[in-house]
């Protein structure tokens, strides 16, 4: 597929830790000249990243050159909840279905996020329970962030609630593995619900991570 060889495609490796390497040089250098150096490495990654994916360059750098300070990777923390050997999956503003979850916010714990992000967008009270995988998102979904992102699945007991209208799903609905509607990938893929699936049906599961 076209969309898996460019993720593999090593410019994108380049470009990304060049953006990382300016970033970090920015969060500790002192000297003028050091600072415009960094900023224009900060530049030159963004350019190529648009030059090779036909995205503006200006909108790659409000995504890629506002962040300051030492740079890592952001948390992004998925709900599994099952209900009948089905699993609960919200429906994206573009149509496309995902788990319930988001960015792990300043001063959030994984649990913390995972149990605000599906009250958001699902309308449901949950306990999470156990964490079945930590997974990097460049190496399992697309198109891959512009940051580097640890995408963590949190398997969770509903205790309660139901959806209501919000601005960030249209609706939400439990499927059987074999029923899975098109997935927001970028979000999480067929396979990592699978995953999911698995971590609920096994009796000792063992977190997944890479």
């Amino acid at each position: 597929m076209q969309q898996d060889k460019l993720l593999n495609e090593p410019w994108l490796g380049w470009a990304l830790e060049i953006q990382s390497i300016a970033q970090n040089g920015l969060a500790y250098a002192r000297d003028i000249y050091d600072i415009e150096r960094y900023t224009r490495l900060r530049e030159i990654s963004a350019e190529m990243l648009s030059y090779k994916s036909d995205i503006p360059v200006e909108k790659v750098k409000a995504l890629f050159c506002n962040e300051q300070g030492y740079q890592t990777p952001k948390l992004d923390s998925r709900a599994a909840i099952f209900k009948q050997d089905k699993i609960l999956l919200v429906q994206e503003n573009d149509g496309l279905w995902s788990l319930p979850g988001g960015w792990v916010d300043v001063q959030e714990t994984i649990a913390g996020n995972t149990v605000k992000e599906t009250r958001e967008e699902a309308g449901l009270e949950v306990i999470p329970r156990y964490i079945i995988a930590i997974h990097d998102q460049r190496k399992r979904n697309f198109p891959p962030f512009v940051h580097h992102v640890l995408k963590v699945f949190v398997m969770c007991d509903l205790i309660g609630g139901e959806f209501r209208p919000n601005n960030e799903t249209l609706a939400s609905a439990y499927f059987a593995l074999d029923e899975l509607p098109p997935m927001a990938r970028e979000k999480n893929t067929e396979q990592q619900v699978r995953l999911c699936f698995e971590a609920h049906r096994s009796p000792h599961w063992t977190t997944e991570f890479d």
